[in-house]
């Protein structure tokens, strides 16, 4: 598993978790997790992104 696979399916047991909680504090703890988790995967995923974009540009330039 990624470390974006991992961050995303942490997101999604905090949002498991925030459904089956009646304390509204609780639910807001857990969904404010998952954003979180969410936010950490979208950044993983840019980071992969421009690192992508770097090797090409430097394979471009040596070549």
């Amino acid at each position: 598993m990624t470390p974006i696979e991992t961050y995303r399916a942490n997101a999604e047991a905090q949002r498991i978790a925030a459904e089956k909680t009646n304390l509204p504090s609780r639910r807001e703890m857990h969904l404010r997790s998952a954003h979180t988790w969410e936010t950490m995967a979208r950044s993983a995923e840019d980071t992969m992104g421009r690192a992508a974009v770097n090797l090409a540009a430097k394979a471009n330039a040596g070549g």
